[in-house]
């Protein structure tokens, strides 16, 4: 009952969450889009890009442009 209920359980979340995949989604899938949730994220949150921009000793904008290419 339980491995069922966690069956379940994972199936609603794979519906609701497209992040996460479903039973077909590959490692090369899964991990392409893992990146992009993250770069978007990056470009999304001005203090990562700021981070970023400080840690590759490059102007946000020419970060951004990286992380959208």
């Amino acid at each position: 009952a339980d491995k069922l209920r966690a069956q379940q359980q994972l199936e609603q979340l794979q519906t609701r969450y497209v992040g996460v995949g479903h039973a077909d989604t590959t490692k090369h899938e899964w991990v392409s889009n893992v990146h992009r949730d993250s770069l978007a994220s990056y470009i999304g949150h001005p203090a990562m890009l700021e981070h970023f921009s400080v840690a590759f000793n490059e102007p946000q904008e020419r970060v951004r442009m990286q992380f959208v290419d």
